[in-house]
């Protein structure tokens, strides 16, 4: 039954709530140091766990969901809510004392946080669109190899549709970028792209099988140079890696892959190679943030867990080799694998004539 004025349903409160908070607000000038905590934790948080939120929404929408929770079940919220009400608690969980400063503050405080938080990400993500921006031109073609046409690295209208390696890479997966017809329309803007039609570029070696979709989703190249130059160090993108890391992955102590940091580069290798020249939350030309969010609907689809197991496993130990996360399991017919098994047989055993 929907919820009315005089009986709200959950996500409905009686006080003001924006409808979604995953999703980037109006740009705010803050002046605060970029160096106060909460900002550097913004940096970090928009880049691995949700980038495109409006984090003061966020955090008073979450407070009030906490005063709900009480007398209902997050199950019983919409699935848009539930993984806003995610991001929330694993905002609050990153942060040591943060929740007991929201619960205790009033509203105003609640909003400042949320601005240095905001401050932080969208920092981040500008920074990181700049240096892609040129980064991404330069993994085009192998070293040593020029483009046909070159690209400027100023001039963002050359890329996207209006270059052919640009727009192979671009060209949404099913569709034949060889293919005249399909080449002009896209092009023109006849034929229109929105962010649930993933690009070519997300695929290993840039091929797409239609009878299997999952055959190299998210493990291109140019996506693996994208997550070096942004989480470990640009220098590091044509480097084998070492056990010492610099960047940002270093700084916050990350080591391991994950959902949200993959979104975020693919997002932002997208923004790169494509023609538009300021990333906006109301850009309808690239719908960044439909892209985004549908990259995240498959990463956290139940249905996909293995799969999905299976990717980050293989991002862990491409970036972080050296990390517990990315240690490969044992083979079946080893000798470790017939100890190990013999000695969960004998535990088994064991407890069974306990029992």
């Amino acid at each position: 039954m929907s919820g009315d004025e005089n009986n709200p349903s959950p996500g409905n409160s009686t006080r003001k709530r924006s409808a979604s908070a995953l999703h980037t607000g109006p740009r705010k000038k803050a002046q605060v140091n970029s160096s106060n905590p909460l900002v550097l934790h913004g940096r970090h948080f928009g880049r691995t766990v949700f980038a495109l939120c409006n984090f003061p929404v966020l955090l008073t929408a979450g407070i009030l969901r906490l005063e709900e929770l009480q007398d209902t079940l997050i199950e019983d919220y919409p699935a848009d809510v539930r993984r806003e009400h995610r991001v929330f608690v694993e905002l609050i969980d990153s942060y040591p004392g943060l929740l007991a400063r929201l619960t205790d503050g009033e509203e105003e405080d609640i909003i400042h946080v949320g601005e240095l938080l905001g401050k932080g990400a969208s920092g981040a993500r500008g920074d990181n669109t700049k240096t892609l921006k040129s980064a991404a031109l330069e993994w085009l073609m192998p070293r040593g190899q020029p483009l046909i046409l070159p690209l400027s690295r100023n001039i963002k209208s050359d890329c996207g549709f209006n270059h052919e390696v640009t727009g192979r890479l671009l060209c949404p997966a099913g569709l034949d970028w060889s293919d005249v017809e399909t080449k002009q329309s896209l092009k023109s803007g006849e034929t229109a792209v929105s962010g649930d039609q993933w690009p070519m570029f997300l695929y290993s070696g840039y091929h797409y099988d239609p009878d299997d979709p999952w055959k190299g989703l998210l493990r291109s190249e140019i996506l693996t140079f994208g997550f070096k130059h942004v989480f470990t160090s640009p220098s590091l993108v044509d480097k084998e890696p070492k056990a010492t890391r610099s960047g940002n992955a270093y700084l916050h102590g990350m080591k391991s892959v994950t959902k949200g940091s993959l979104a975020y580069v693919a997002t932002q290798i997208r923004f790169a190679l494509s023609s538009s020249s300021v990333f906006s939350h109301t850009d309808t030309v690239t719908d960044s943030e439909n892209f985004y969010h549908s990259i995240l609907d498959l990463l956290e689809d139940p249905d996909e867990i293995e799969e999905v197991n299976d990717l980050m496993t293989w991002w862990t130990r491409r970036v972080f080799p050296n990390s517990s996360s990315s240690q490969r399991s044992i083979s079946k017919n080893s000798a470790l694998a017939k100890i190990r098994e013999k000695r969960a047989a004998l535990r088994e055993l064991a407890a069974a004539e306990i029992n």
